[in-house]
């Protein structure tokens, strides 16, 4: 499972990392950025930070649907 962050959508108010810091943290640069690779073992959370996203700026990448 793939994890992509928007980086034009991104408003850093860090709603993913709270939800899921093991996969997001926010960088220098006031954007979202995801820490793994692979983020299966933290599909619930990480489904949870995108339906979380107000701007809708995570989402599942290659293939995968969200919750969104």
């Amino acid at each position: 499972m793939r994890v992509c962050v928007d980086e034009e959508r991104c408003i850093a108010c860090g709603a993913c990392e709270d939800i899921c810091p093991e996969v997001f943290e926010l960088g220098s640069h006031d954007v979202a950025q995801v820490l793994v690779g692979d983020a299966e073992p933290w599909r619930d959370c990480v489904l949870e930070a995108e339906a979380a996203c107000p701007t809708e700026a995570i989402s599942v990448c290659g293939g995968e649907e969200g919750a969104g």
